[in-house]
């Protein structure tokens, strides 16, 4: 199965192992003399695995070559083994087993590293030096700077990218000191790496909200584009290289430049140069793929249809229409081939493609009807799903409901069912969410909410599975163990449920009553936006101190009677409230909502989930007050980190609050200060079971998953470190983390999705229930918070109601009754 995200990218960058498929026969097998009878048999079953391979064949051609190798064995023809053994990746890269065609390649090579590791459990701290010594080892004979390549080529697909580059880069090197012909292959997979570094910058652009590191990344996009250009421009320049590798640079160096001329569009509408220099380029290379026409028919049936359709999208992707009919030229070219060879696959690409290119309504479904037809026939969800979202599409807007919801239903079951696929292998294949997925959820749950009777529980579940998808994604992780609050189990009172989606032009309210019945509330997004943005801006800003109360009231009432007012009536008084919140709203202090007389903290006790999906809800018993508590006063070498907060200060209170901490738990470790390493910290959580870890030190919550960090004495832990720090404790456990406390962090300025990162730390720690604050909070009003929060769960209080109880103590005293004090306190996960 090919990997889905951008499926064209994948086809394009595809080519390069296909094309090598083709060539092998020639590299590989000439130096192998057939001088017995089972060589020359294992000959015939090469060539008989490449003949399969090109009509399409590659399940065959995999078992063909697995036999030659069996041959190659028996005669121990070492050369024989590992030119077999690279092929047989070939065939496992075309069926999308990229784990298996490392490994595979790690045998033809005899290398003995960890590179292929696919499990989500990496490193806290990697390095590449191993890599690149071992790479440099290897004896540059033809067929090893082949398998090398191949090697590169299944790292990128796994998006290793990193140790794709250091392979490359080191193949590259051994083929120059021996004066390789395989530098034109090394080059144009050099190109392909930094195109999806590139590629994975501008994704990462995309998500990522703070103004700050939006712009530290932009700074890097244009340098990794000019590296893949670059490396393009010189496979041109190598004397006598095959035209077919010319076309090859080409469709990716356009590939390239049509992605670049998006940006430019939606970053810099303005820079009149910058655009019509990146027009003049993009003529060019049509124009040199044009007159190299003749490369297409030089590669094989599959390779060709593959270079047609890219070559064909990416033109059809220029504005200007003289350039649809070139586009729709080569796209039934690449139809008709598909029909010769008698590829379901290739012609369900081929009709999907006609219906992009088409603009008349009938004639588009017609082509996609085909191109489902053709996909389902062969259970090829990877495809289907697309085909499935433009019919959707195009129904919602024709006004039939049914076909629409149909189609929308059948096209997120598909993609989730290949995600599901792609995050068991490997937590770095993920579906570009911008792209891919997000826009199918929200278009159709827009559908779903223009019923005169809206079925919300439906709603309540496709916005479940968008937010727990977009964690997932943040967090490049494989599936959350997480259960629906709809599913949850033995709870003896179920808590009233609001959920906030937004839809783009309105914003939705969904109640969930206690009894269960749904109640929806629509209102328009401009009346809500100005006001949260406003308010942010307030909370996020380093004189929040000297903010007047009655300028965040002002915000924060307009916010209450948008959002809660017209749903009030469903929810009871003394409720508990749980908030399911889309990325707009999900650092926003619900507790600081405000109704003109009141803070609704006054009145509830709040929590907050990602997609209503929690762990399965526990109360905290008085025996399970055992904690590791740890804490930062000083800062350490950590603060050095480019990822760190800025403006860190010490925070000599620390030391007070994890005296105060052990105090209020029945027994207690504790590590202060040098004592809290990530090494000490990861030892003291895998050795004993602690229902609380409650963390003291800086921290921040970003919707860069990098710099979404706590600070230790000697490192950063990231997000993503969480994973592994905790893994020893829930796999040798059935314990888990009852309660997370993260102490003195804040959110990265911009951020409107703290609880995302919140939420993700709680999910890589296995908890149950986090406390986090939103912003860096007076050390002694903490103090205070953090007395009378153990205290209310020392008393048989919900964490919820603990949480609550212990903000009113902050605002019932005179001196911390700013919202400063008390309102950054949220709890994300279970409120039991």
């Amino acid at each position: 199965m090919i990997t889905p995200r951008y499926l064209f990218k994948y086809l394009l960058l595809g080519i390069l192992s296909l094309t090598i498929a083709a060539s092998q026969p020639s590299a590989i097998w000439a130096e192998v003399t057939n001088k017995q009878a089972q060589q020359q048999q294992a000959e015939v079953l090469n060539q008989r695995g490449q003949k399969q391979l090109n009509i399409g064949q590659t399940a065959e051609a995999l078992q063909t070559w697995q036999q030659a190798t069996k041959l190659y064995q028996q005669l121990k023809d070492s050369e024989g083994v590992t030119g077999s053994l690279i092929n047989q990746s070939i065939a496992l890269q075309i069926l999308g087993l990229y784990p298996r065609a490392c490994t595979t390649l790690l045998k033809a090579l005899k290398l003995d590293i960890w590179i292929c590791d696919t499990s989500l459990q990496s490193p806290v701290v990697s390095t590449f030096e191993p890599l690149k010594v071992t790479i440099h080892q290897v004896n540059p004979t033809s067929v090893n700077l082949l398998g090398l390549q191949n090697l590169a080529e299944v790292l990128r697909l796994l998006s290793k990218l990193n140790e794709s580059k250091i392979v490359l880069q080191g193949t590259l090197a051994l083929a120059q000191q021996n004066s390789s012909d395989h530098l034109s292959n090394i080059y144009l997979s050099l190109g392909n790496v930094e195109q999806s570094i590139y590629q994975q910058l501008r994704e990462k652009y995309s998500w990522i909200e703070e103004p700050l590191f939006r712009e530290q990344i932009a700074s890097v996009i244009p340098q990794k584009l000019q590296q893949s250009a670059e490396y393009y421009k010189l496979v041109e320049k190598i004397k006598n290289v095959p035209e077919a590798f010319k076309l090859q640079a080409h469709l990716n160096h356009l590939t390239l430049l049509i992605n670049w001329k998006k940006w430019l569009n939606d970053e810099k509408p303005n820079e009149a140069n910058a655009h019509t220099e990146v027009n003049q380029h993009i003529r060019v290379l049509i124009n040199q793929i044009e007159l190299n026409h003749f490369a297409f028919f030089h590669l094989s049936p599959e390779s060709s249809i593959q270079a047609m359709l890219i070559f064909a999208k990416n033109v059809g992707e220029i504005p200007n229409e003289q350039f649809k009919p070139l586009a729709v030229r080569y796209t039934k070219l690449a139809l008709q081939i598909a029909q010769t060879i008698n590829s379901n696959r290739w012609l369900s690409y081929s009709f999907g493609t006609l219906g992009k290119l088409e603009s008349q309504a009938e004639q588009k479904q017609i082509y996609f009807k085909k191109a489902l037809g053709l996909a389902q026939s062969i259970w090829a969800w990877d495809i289907a799903y697309q085909w499935q979202q433009q019919l959707g599409h195009i129904y919602q807007k024709q006004g039939q409901t049914d076909l629409a919801i149909k189609n929308y239903d059948a096209a997120i079951a598909n993609m989730t069912q290949v995600r599901d696929s792609l995050l068991s292998t490997n937590g770095d294949l993920q579906f570009s969410f911008q792209e891919e997925m997000e826009p199918t959820y929200r278009n159709y749950m827009r559908l779903l909410l223009s019923s005169p009777n809206p079925d919300l529980r439906k709603v309540i579940q496709i916005n479940e599975g968008l937010q727990i998808a977009r964690l997932e994604n943040f967090l490049r992780c494989g599936k959350l163990d997480l259960v629906s609050l709809n599913q949850l189990q033995n709870l003896n009172s179920a808590p009233a449920v609001i959920h906030i989606i937004d839809l783009g032009d309105t914003i939705e309210v969904i109640a969930q009553s206690i009894n269960g019945s749904l109640h929806n509330h629509s209102v328009d997004s401009k009346l809500v936006r100005f006001h949260i943005d406003h308010l942010l801006e307030v909370l996020q800003s380093k004189k929040i101190t000297n903010t007047k109360e009655s300028v965040i009231n002002y915000y924060s009432q307009a916010i209450y009677e948008n959002l809660i007012a017209p749903i009030k009536t469903y929810i009871s008084p003394s409720e508990t409230l749980v908030f399911t919140l889309d990325k707009y709203f999900q650092s926003l202090p619900l507790a600081l909502l405000y109704d003109g007389k009141d803070y609704l903290i006054k009145h509830y006790s709040i929590a907050e989930t990602l997609g209503s999906r929690i762990r399965q809800p526990k109360v905290l018993h008085e025996d399970q007050m055992i904690a590791l508590i740890a804490g930062l006063s000083k800062r350490g070498p950590s603060s050095k980190d480019p990822n760190a907060p800025e403006g860190m200060d010490d925070l000599p209170q620390s030391k007070q609050e994890v005296k105060n901490v052990e105090k209020q738990t029945k027994s207690s470790v504790a590590l202060l200060d040098d004592k809290f390493t990530l090494q000490r910290f990861k030892k003291e959580l895998t050795q004993k079971n602690f229902s609380i870890v409650h963390i003291t030190t800086h921290g921040q919550f970003s919707s860069d998953p990098l710099k979404t960090v706590l600070v230790a004495y000697d490192q950063l832990i990231n997000i993503r470190d969480f994973d592994s720090l905790i893994r020893g404790k829930t796999q040798n456990s059935q314990d888990t983390i009852e309660l997370l406390v993260l102490s003195a962090c804040e959110t990265a300025k911009g951020n409107k999705q703290s609880a995302m990162g919140i939420a993700g730390i709680a999910a890589q720690a296995g908890a149950r229930s986090t406390v986090a604050t939103l912003w860096r909070v007076d050390a002694n009003s903490t103090a205070l918070f953090m007395e009378e929060f153990y205290k209310g769960l020392n008393n048989g209080l919900t964490k919820a109601e603990a949480l609550r109880q212990a903000q009113l103590s902050l605002l019932s005293n005179p001196q911390y009754q700013k919202p400063y004090y008390w309102a950054p306190f949220l709890l994300v996960g279970s409120w039991l």
